[in-house]
């Protein structure tokens, strides 16, 4: 067990009363789903020692009773819908890895790791992959397209896209297995250099889509619980089962219990 928490019952506040706020850092979550984006950012969080306020991200879709789309107000804050919206001080919302990421190295306790490395080579190389990742077009974004859906379409399913996603996954997945690989070779744990930075958080946090945490890591909720067999469904997909090796899944467990909040605490309803 790694965790600094000790409710498994969270509270969450409103997203009008976050943006009233003008200390702390605040970010959105839905209350017992690990959304990977949302659980990868308070994976870095937890890594930099930032307290964090839980924030209820409004959910997608239109309110029966007043007919008002349900996320009109969080775009109408930060012209987006995405989750996480991160908040802190003052400061203008960030909705995009990248910008959160910057963020949380910048405003992160001082005894806390450096999550950016120094060097810009391994910079590059730590950025190249997490874009691979995370980024438009990466792996995650791909695994939204697979099916047509709500979220699909969001990221911008269609029969063409959707039929090319399978492949682009297995090549995120390869270069992932690569790394893992040339490293273990140089003896070290990491996806880059001989310490932990942020791709490995990402990446660990990230494959929970595709390899199945121990429930030790990921508990299980009535909210999540839909998710999670789809998590199980896909990891036993031929093409992406046959590249998951040993190194990746040694890579998840040892990153996520050695250095996140484990087990995740979601809020929601436990099952």
């Amino acid at each position: 067990m790694n965790n600094r928490e000790d409710s498994q019952n969270p509270t969450f506040i409103t997203l009008e009363a976050a943006a009233e706020m003008n200390t702390g850092t605040r970010i959105t979550f839905v209350p017992g789903v690990q959304a990977l984006y949302a659980e990868a950012l308070k994976n870095i969080c937890f890594v930099k020692q930032i307290p964090i306020t839980r924030v209820l991200h409004p959910l997608m879709g239109i309110d029966k009773e007043t007919g008002e789309d349900r996320q009109a107000n969080l775009y109408n804050l930060t012209k987006q819908t995405s989750l996480p919206t991160m908040l802190h001080e003052e400061e203008r919302p960030r909705n995009v890895w990248i910008e959160q990421l910057a963020l949380a190295e910048r405003i992160g306790a001082e005894e806390s790791p450096s999550i950016i490395p120094e060097s810009f080579e391994l910079r590059a190389e730590m950025y190249g992959l997490c874009a691979i990742i995370l980024a438009e077009d990466g792996l995650v974004w791909n695994m939204r397209i697979l099916n047509d859906g709500p979220l699909g379409r969001k990221y911008g399913y269609s029969k063409v896209a959707s039929s090319s996603a399978p492949s682009k996954i297995i090549n995120a997945l390869k270069v992932i297995d690569a790394k893992l690989k040339s490293q273990e070779k140089l003896n070290s744990k990491f996806l880059i250099g001989d310490e932990l930075s942020a791709v490995d958080i990402y990446w660990a946090t990230m494959s929970m889509c595709m390899i199945p945490a121990t429930e030790d890591i990921m508990p299980k909720t009535k909210q999540n619980q839909g998710m999670l067999a789809g998590f199980e469904a896909i990891s036993k997909i031929p093409d992406f089962a046959n590249i998951i090796s040993p190194l990746m899944r040694d890579h998840q467990s040892n990153i996520l219990k050695t250095y996140c909040e484990t087990p995740a605490i979601l809020g929601g309803d436990p099952l």
